[in-house]
C-alpha cells in the first residue's frame, strides 16, 4: 500500500475522523509563540492538510487569521460544516497554493509526513514572510503507558506494519531545516491526556490510515476483540489517553 493511498484513505472516513481523533492542548499553542516570538493573534496562518479542522479551529480561537489547505474533498466538506466562516482551499503542501511572502505562520498537525520535503520545505519558504516559520506537530504515542504500549504493539501486528519503540518521529526533519542558511529551529514536546468514552476511543483507532486500507472484515475483527479487552480495563467505559505532542519550529530570517 502506497503513502499516497493511506493519506487518501481519511477521504472515505471524514465523519469518523472528526469524532474520534484528539485535540492539542493550550500548552502547544503557548511554546509556538514562544518560539516565534510573537501572538497568534492577528498572525496571518496557512494550515496545511487541515483534514476536518481541529487544529484551524484551535489557531482561530487564539486570534489567528487562518485559512486551511486540504487535499481530500470529504475532509474539506467536513470541515465547511464544522468551520463555515473559515476559508479553505484544495491543495497541498508540495505545491501551496498560496502567494509568496503571504503568511506568518504555515502549520502541519498530523500531516508533515504526507509531504514530499524535497518539495515541502522549499515551498514553505517561499510563502513564509520574512520572519515566518514552520510548525509542525503529532501527536505521538506514550510508550510508558503499559495498555497504550500493548495497544500500538496489536494494532501494529494486525494492520501488518512494524511496530516502533519511540515516541516521536525521528530528526531528520529538524537536521534538514537546521541545515539551511539562517534557519532557527526548535522542539520540544508536551504531555497531555483526555478522557473519552470507549466508543469514542475505538473511533480514533478506526481513524488512522493504516487501519483504513484494510478490508472492512479486518477492521470489524480488530476492533470488536479491542472493545471486549478495554471493556475489561475500563469497566466504566471512560477510557484516559495519554499523548506526547512532538513540536518541531523552523523560522526563517
Amino acid at each position: 500500500m502506497t503513502a499516497s493511498s493511506r493519506a487518501h484513505s481519511f477521504n472515505a472516513a471524514a465523519g469518523q475522523y472528526a469524532a474520534g481523533r484528539p485535540s492539542y492542548p493550550p500548552a502547544l499553542f503557548d511554546l509556538i509563540e514562544q518560539f516565534t516570538n510573537r501572538p497568534l493573534a492577528g498572525a496571518r496562518v496557512a494550515d496545511v492538510g487541515a483534514g476536518t479542522g481541529i487544529a484551524t479551529a484551535l489557531l482561530r480561537e487564539r486570534g489567528a487569521d487562518v485559512i486551511g489547505v486540504e487535499p481530500g474533498g470529504a475532509m474539506a466538506a467536513q470541515f465547511r460544516t464544522v468551520l463555515p466562516d473559515v476559508p479553505i482551499i484544495r491543495g497541498d503542501g508540495n505545491a501551496l497554493p498560496l502567494a509568496d511572502a503571504s503568511q506568518d505562520l504555515i502549520t502541519y498537525a498530523q500531516s508533515w509526513q504526507w509531504t514530499d520535503t524535497t518539495r515541502s520545505v522549499p515551498e514553505a519558504l517561499r510563502v513564509l514572510l520574512p520572519g515566518g516559520a514552520l510548525a509542525i506537530w503529532w501527536n505521538t504515542t506514550a510508550f510508558d503507558v503499559p495498555w497504550i504500549r500493548g495497544q500500538h504493539q496489536r494494532i501494529a501486528q494486525h494492520c501488518g506494519v512494524k511496530p516502533t519503540s519511540r515516541a516521536r518521529p525521528d530528526d531528520s526533519d529538524a537536521v534538514r531545516l537546521a541545515g539551511l542558511s539562517g534557519i532557527r529551529v526548535a522542539r520540544h514536546q508536551v504531555r497531555w491526556s483526555r478522557t473519552v468514552p470507549l466508543d469514542t476511543h475505538l473511533a480514533n483507532i478506526g481513524s488512522r490510515s493504516a487501519f483504513l486500507v484494510l478490508a472492512e472484515d479486518a477492521r470489524r475483527a480488530f476492533l470488536r476483540e479491542e472493545r471486549r479487552r478495554l471493556g475489561d480495563m475500563f469497566p466504566d467505559e471512560a477510557v484516559e489517553e495519554t499523548y506526547v505532542v512532538d513540536l518541531l519550529v523552523a523560522t526563517r530570517p
